[in-house]
């Protein structure tokens, strides 16, 4: 990717967390069980998973690939965040940063997008269940989650290029504990409202757009979730729609809330991304071995199988 010739920023240096002096160790301590937790909790659903064969459905196929999303999400981050608080690293290369930016928008649409699959699926299940295996078989599944990889990467790339075509002959400090397009434009030498403009447009365009889509999908299914007749049907229904719909809030959320308000409050703004970037791909595997039987007894068998190996 080229870089124009008079950015003279070689190197940027990320401030971190604000308002943690003394408490670094603490903090270092509570990240690090996360970031650990998060890596084991996914770790296991991947292993569950695929170490079953009653498993090897479309929604089981998405769950695996928002695990290794999540796992890739809060390595991005997490690993330098820790740096920062342990031995007070914070400069990080422009290599380093333009490759930040570019898996932190990629990572970031395609679990967007991701999600948006996962409610379709549920809607060809609950909605369509006679033609489920026709309408999500296992070549659909695999281009839909092939698409959301490619659209993921082609939107990271337009948009990472476009900053780092910026020149950078400034400041080289960034108030921020991650890499993220809108805090270094604001670094830059030269006009920087197309950049941001067209970057807010987008970045707001995609999750909008996953989000109306994901919200008719469930309008649709809690209307065939009411026609059902069969407790155990709706039952069933309802405990895989509402794993689905929690991590969605968990992560259109703090999303509304960065991107939506430019002007939040550093004293807000932190939290948020803190939440996130380090809570929610944790949250994630939780929330669904607590609601789904499947990933419940795969994991009982797994765990099961190891300890009487042993």
């Amino acid at each position: 990717m080229a870089i124009q010739n008079h950015t003279l920023i070689t190197e940027f240096i990320l401030l971190g967390i604000p308002k943690t002096q003394g408490q670094e160790t603490m903090l270092f301590a509570v990240f690090l069980i996360f970031y650990l937790c998060t890596l084991l909790g996914n770790l296991l659903i991947l292993l569950a998973v695929m170490s079953n064969s009653h498993l090897y459905t479309p929604m089981y196929s998405f769950l695996c690939k928002l695990s290794v999303l999540d796992i890739g999400f809060s390595s991005l981050s997490t690993p330098k965040l820790l740096a920062i608080l342990l031995v007070r690293n914070h400069i990080i290369s422009l290599g380093g940063f333009l490759s930040q930016v570019f898996f932190y928008h990629f990572l970031g649409s395609t679990e967007c997008l991701l999600y948006t699959v996962m409610a379709y699926d549920h809607f060809a299940a609950i909605c369509h269940p006679p033609h489920y295996t026709i309408i999500i078989n296992h070549r659909v599944c695999a281009f839909l989650a092939a698409g959301t990889w490619f659209t993921g990467s082609f939107h990271a790339t337009s948009f990472t290029v476009l900053t780092f075509q910026l020149p950078y002959c400034g400041s080289n400090v960034v108030d921020c504990f991650f890499c993220d397009i809108f805090p270094v434009v604001k670094l830059a030498c030269d006009d920087t409202f197309i950049i941001e403009t067209v970057s807010f447009t987008n970045i707001g365009i995609l999750p909008m757009t996953c989000f109306l889509f994901i919200l008719a999908s469930y309008v649709r299914i809690v209307v065939a979730i009411l026609k059902m007749n069969s407790a155990e049907g709706r039952h069933k229904a309802d405990s895989t729609c509402v794993s689905h719909l929690t991590v969605v809030t968990l992560f259109f959320g703090p999303c509304a809330l960065i991107y939506t308000q430019p002007s939040l409050s550093k004293v807000l703004v932190t939290p948020v991304q803190i939440f996130g970037n380090v809570f929610t791909p944790v949250l994630n595997p939780t929330i669904y071995t607590l609601r789904n039987k499947g990933v419940k007894g795969a994991l009982k068998k797994l765990v099961g199988g190891q300890i009487t190996s042993e």
